[in-house]
């Protein structure tokens, strides 16, 4: 009877593993449309970009390298320095949020270009920025793993425990467009616009989602 109690429980931590994993596509499908709906705006490039352009600027590597090689960086610095953070979802995030994003400009790119009405750039961008922001706290509510560059911030809020959410992530956000301009990044409206509402608006669905996550792995039978 234990062993068959023992096999029960490894099927259902695993089914929910992959619950979790679904939460954590769906948060990434949707931060990424955020992502794109930003890019299309012609308005600037989000903060961690500004960052990784600002190396590429510095070392004549290309911007997507760039990007790539410093989550890579931040990902063995999180292996060797912090315990739990790096799952399989942030490796999933770092392969999977590039070709999303061109799915979303391919549909949609020819609708919003930089000759578009500059009220509707900026309404877009905008709302990118909220849509982003809504998809990146599923995804760390998941608990399945973070993006590298998100994981900063989480980190931070965890060990920093005066500080909310929104706070750090706002710091880390101007930490990336000064260092990346300093570094010869480029920085527009959006960049500093995404800066200051990410954070705030993604600290107020954290708990909404956390609520929802629970809620249907208590009705799963999962917790």
């Amino acid at each position: 009877m234990a062993e068959k109690s023992n096999v029960d429980n490894k099927q259902i931590n695993r089914r929910e593993w992959l619950m979790r994993l679904c939460f954590l596509t769906v948060g990434l499908i949707i931060a990424h449309l955020g992502v794109t709906l930003f890019l299309i705006s012609n308005l600037g490039t989000d903060t961690f970009t500004v960052f990784a352009s600002g190396v590429s600027h510095l070392t004549g590597i290309s911007v997507g390298l760039c990007h790539s090689g410093i989550q890579c960086v931040l990902i063995v610095l999180m292996l060797l320095f912090t315990k739990g953070y790096i799952k399989t979802g942030s490796f999933i995030c770092c392969l999977l949020g590039g070709p999303i994003i061109d799915v979303f400009n391919w549909i949609l790119g020819r609708f919003v270009t930089s000759s578009s009405p500059f009220f509707l750039r900026f309404l877009v961008m905008a709302l990118g920025c909220v849509i982003l922001a809504i998809g990146m706290a599923l995804v760390i509510v998941s608990d399945a793993g973070t993006g590298p560059n998100d994981l900063v911030a989480v980190i931070l809020t965890d060990k920093l425990h005066k500080f909310q959410f929104r706070t750090v992530r706002i710091c880390c956000d101007l930490f990336f467009i000064i260092a990346g301009w300093l570094l010869g990044g480029t920085v527009g409206i959006g960049t500093v616009t995404a800066a200051f509402l990410v954070g705030p608006v993604a600290q107020v669905f954290l708990p909404v989602h956390q609520k929802n996550v629970e809620r249907i792995l208590v009705k799963k039978k999962f917790l």
